[in-house]
């Protein structure tokens, strides 16, 4: 299982023979070794590493940093790139924050139907309707769906291919959407071949082929 961080660019479509799918732009972010952590010493086996570059320069913090798992031979200060990570036809998950919709009502949230429309009905349209029982046990039970605060969830992503990878520009295109808005930071966990047994998937229900020789970077296209 191998992690990387990216940055979620925009979204576009690209074309394998007669078929269309949605496909999204990442920026991938080289990752340096910052800190190593030991069994002996911190209790656990890990790496951190620093990616990206933040908006002021302090002694605490410089860039962003995450934990992830540790890779025998890598020494502090020592750069991961993207290549040495994915490539075309790498299958991954991709973990992201969605975006934030604010306080919504029971229709936006869980996909209500609402109240009649007709028949006196003044101020119901969207209303929930009923929330509890009678005396017997006359209370709300736990988890009841409710109005509340939408999005801004951790979601994944599972299975996307990587149908092109610009080295130059460290950018690139997975099949489907990806959660989260623009320039939002997402992570990138790449599935080992032989955890999915197959050599041929379907994403987001288009067939991409492992190596997708068919799509070249004339077959991206940026939506208008």
């Amino acid at each position: 299982m191998k992690i990387i961080y990216g940055k979620k660019i925009e979204m576009g479509e690209a074309y394998l023979g007669n078929t269309r799918f949605g496909v999204t732009k990442i920026a991938l972010y080289p990752m340096t070794v910052s800190q190593l952590k030991t069994e002996d010493k911190d209790g656990y086996s890990s790496m951190q590493v620093g990616f990206s570059q933040p908006k002021k320069h302090t002694r605490r913090k410089v860039g962003k940093n995450r934990e992830i798992t540790l890779i025998e031979g890598l020494q502090v200060g020592t750069v991961i790139a993207p290549k040495d990570v994915l490539g075309v036809g790498s299958i991954c998950n991709i973990q992201g924050t969605s975006k934030g919709k604010g306080f919504a009502g029971v229709v936006k949230r869980y996909n209500f139907a609402g109240g009649p429309r007709t028949h006196g009905q003044s101020d119901r349209l969207r209303a929930p309707g009923s929330i509890g029982q009678g005396t017997t046990p006359g209370r709300v039970h736990k988890g009841k769906k409710m109005p509340g605060r939408m999005g801004g969830d951790t979601v994944t992503v599972k299975q996307s291919s990587v149908v092109l990878f610009d080295d130059s520009t460290n950018t690139i295109w997975v099949t489907g959407p990806v959660p989260g808005s623009r320039n939002s930071l997402v992570k990138l966990t790449v599935m080992d071949q032989k955890d999915l047994g197959v050599l041929s998937y379907i994403t987001g229900g288009f067939p991409v082929r492992v190596g997708a020789k068919d799509l070249s970077p004339e077959t991206i296209g940026e939506k208008a």
